[in-house]
């Protein structure tokens, strides 16, 4: 089978790798669509995630959809033939972190394609994966695979929204118009937000978060924009820059929530932390989800809008491109890559 391996900053590798077999407790699943993730273009342009740096090859991808195949000993789940979705974390369980509810935190987790931990946690960029038998989610009726592909990140927006609290009825900033950006604007209008604002230096991504339900679009480069709200009830940061950060502290009210969504660059980064003070600003830090996969599925279910956030559908053996599609924010939004038949 075909798989995406990347060796260091540069080098990814269209490889063919062994078929797994299901071990005890584990299902196999033959993968249909894997969504290309900033996690993944980070991995491929820099070789690491933040801190997260590659030591050795892995195989990227924790965004996958496909139909199980089979089971290893012990292990029940959705019939064989049946349309899935991968949840990508495995949580030690024990861990005070997992002990209080937040396994999202776990301090031991194992997470598909990431380099967080050595030996590294291999990824799903391959025609088939086995997993544990608990992380496969069968779709809900009329969810088809190409949309469920956005199951994961659109889990990772669900969760940053639900850790800004209340924000039905409010005004809602979102800095930064990348797929999970996108996605946090769509999350936010079906929390109950009146207004979503979203800015992006980039007026191609500004058009994807149109689609996603987005009320407001301002030039994140351009501080005369005059789409520039006087101020919102909350703020998530999810372009990843410094600058963005900036933007949501000095944008958000007084007593107003700041969550940073997006992974900032390893080291310290500069930030406006007198405004935390004087305005008595909260700022909290989002990272991946739990529970929200499941909601996330319902949601794609229920809204076809999601449909227009897919870019493009690129076999596997056309990796190289599918990956330079997605680093093109002038072209793209959400890039798939396709396994299979």
């Amino acid at each position: 089978m075909l798989g995406c391996v990347i060796h260091g900053a540069g080098d990814l590798r269209v490889a063919e790798l062994p078929e797994p077999e299901p071990g005890p407790g584990e299902a196999l699943v033959a993968v249909r669509h894997g969504g290309v993730c900033g996690s993944d273009l980070h991995y491929w342009r820099h070789g690491g995630v933040g801190d997260f740096r590659l030591r050795e090859p892995m195989v990227l991808g924790h965004e996958v959809v496909g139909t199980v195949v089979s089971y290893g000993s012990g292990a029940t789940g959705p019939a064989p033939g049946t349309a899935v979705a991968v949840h990508p974390a495995t949580p030690c369980g024990h861990c005070p972190e997992c002990s209080d509810g937040r396994p999202n935190v776990c301090r031991d987790t194992r997470y598909l394609g990431s380099a967080a931990r050595f030996p590294h946690v291999q990824g799903a960029f391959a025609g088939r994966i086995a997993v544990p038998a608990g992380q496969v989610r069968a779709l809900p009726e009329g969810l088809g695979l190409r949309r469920a592909a956005l199951a994961e990140p659109l889990s990772v927006a669900l969760h940053a929204v639900r850790r800004a609290g209340a924000v039905s009825g409010g005004h809602v900033l979102v800095t930064g118009a990348g797929p999970i950006g996108c996605l946090v604007v769509a999350a936010a209008k079906a929390a109950g937000a009146t207004r979503v604002t979203a800015a992006d230096p980039v007026p191609e991504a500004l058009r994807y978060a149109a689609v996603a339900g987005a009320d407001a679009l301002v030039r994140a480069d351009d501080p005369a924009d005059a789409g520039w709200p006087d101020e919102v009830d909350v703020a998530v940061e999810a372009s990843g820059v410094a600058a963005g950060l900036d933007t949501c502290l000095r944008r958000v009210r007084r007593g107003g929530v700041v969550v940073q969504l997006g992974m900032l660059p390893p080291g310290r980064s500069p930030f406006a932390g007198n405004l935390l003070v004087s305005r008595e600003i909260e700022l909290r830090g989002a990272f991946r989800f739990s529970a929200e996969f499941d909601d996330a599925l319902e949601l794609l279910a229920a809204r076809g809008e999601f449909d227009g956030l897919v870019s493009a559908v690129v076999p596997v053996g056309e990796a190289a491109d599918a990956f330079a599609l997605a680093a093109d924010r002038t072209r793209s939004c959400k890039v798939l890559l396709e396994f299979g038949d």
